[in-house]
This record gives structure tokens, sequence and C-alpha cells, in this order.
């Protein structure tokens, strides 16, 4: 069959389609050349060499493999809303998935207890949080966040955690999740995508290092 023998309405439909995809490829990606632009300023406080990728059109992959004190290494993902495809976004908007950046990191001192800080109207928190009730942990109102630990510990990491989300909304004042762990990851940090701002990102990652002292610091003997 022809163009010319199709319905108009068919002709309409993948020229909507394809008109979302290719604006929705080029908001993603001009959003993620803002913010990579912007994060290049504060880079070198996490480490000297960053090997960059795109996963895709919505997910930015940083690593840094030998990354300088309080971190061993570092993972950065800068995950957009999946704007080119039209259903899968709207399911995400439902969902409650918004631009989020994630830091994975290891530590120089692994932390001794394990536990987790989310907040519940977040699309990763609440998977953070199923995940930690599924392993049958605690959990407690901490602020605006759930704080969640093993049963034994919780009274013991409580106090840790309380530090951690004050020195977390020097980061970003939105918190969506911290997760702590003895195995790498052993800090996860999850925030709203930063916007771009004009005084650069080397505040920005010099409170990330701090947030990751204060994890090395509750893991000292």
């Amino acid at each position: 069959m022809t163009i010319a023998g199709l319905q108009p309405w068919v002709i309409v439909l993948v020229a909507v389609v394809m008109g979302w995809f290719a604006t929705g490829i080029l908001w993603n990606i001009r959003r993620g050349n803002a913010v990579l632009r912007w994060m290049q300023s504060g880079m070198p406080r996490l480490g000297a060499k960053t090997t960059l990728s795109w996963l895709g059109t919505s997910v930015v992959d940083l690593t840094i493999a030998k990354a300088r004190s309080p971190f061993r290494e570092v993972q950065i993902l800068l995950v957009m809303e999946p704007r080119d495809v039209p259903w899968l976004w709207i399911l995400a908007s439902l969902r409650g998935r918004r631009d989020t950046f994630i830091l994975r990191g290891g530590l120089t001192t692994a932390p001794r207890l394990e536990y987790e800080i989310s907040a519940p109207e977040s699309w990763t928190g609440r998977q953070a949080i199923a995940a930690a009730l599924a392993q049958r942990w605690e959990q407690v109102e901490l602020e605006h966040h759930r704080f969640l630990a093993p049963r034994p510990s919780l009274p013991v990491s409580r106090p840790s955690a309380e530090a951690l989300v004050e020195a977390a909304a020097k980061v970003h004042p939105q918190l969506w999740r911290l997760a702590v762990r003895r195995d790498y990851p052993q800090i996860e940090l999850h925030v709203p995508l930063p916007r771009p701002s004009p005084d650069g990102s080397a505040g920005f990652f010099e409170a990330v290092c701090s947030l990751a002292e204060r994890v090395t610091k509750a893991a000292a003997p």
C-alpha cells in the first residue's frame, strides 16, 4: 500500500509519534549536555579522569575508576525521563519518575552498619523502601523520610542517619534516597537532577564529598 492509500488519521498519527520521538531525544540530549557542562568545574574534586558514555537517549553514565578520598571509585548516572517514547513517558510520569542524579561510590573506609533513608513520594525511594521491607528491615519516620535498618542495629545507626540527612540537604534541598552499605556501592545518593547555575558545580561536589566523609567517620572505630 502506498502512502497515498493510507487513511489520513494514520498519517497524522505517524507524524505525531515521529515528531514526539525527535523532540524527546533533542530535549534529553540538551538537558544532559547542559548538566554535563555545569559539572565540569566540580568533577575534579571526585577524580582526575572520568569515563563518559550515553546509555540510549535517557541516561548518561560517568565513571571514575580511581577517585579521590573519601571515595575509592565513583559512578554517576544522570537519569532522565523517557521523553522520546510517549507511552513510556506517560507511564513514568504517573509513577512519579523525574530527572534524577544518582551517585554510587566505594569508600576508603567501609561502613560498619547498613541503613536506608528514602522519601516515599519519590519513585526510587518507593522501590528502596519496598526492597528493605522485603529483607524484614524495620522502618521509622525520620523528618520527611523513612529510615530503615535491620532491627538490631536500628537504634545505633539512627543518630548517624539524622546527621546524614542534614549533610544531604547541602547537596540538594530534596533527598530522594541515601543508602549506606558494607559492600559496593557503600554509599548511594539520589537527588533531583541539578539545574545548572552560573556559580558552577564546585560547591555541589564539595557537599557530596562532605556527605561521604560523614559516612566514613561514622564507620571509624
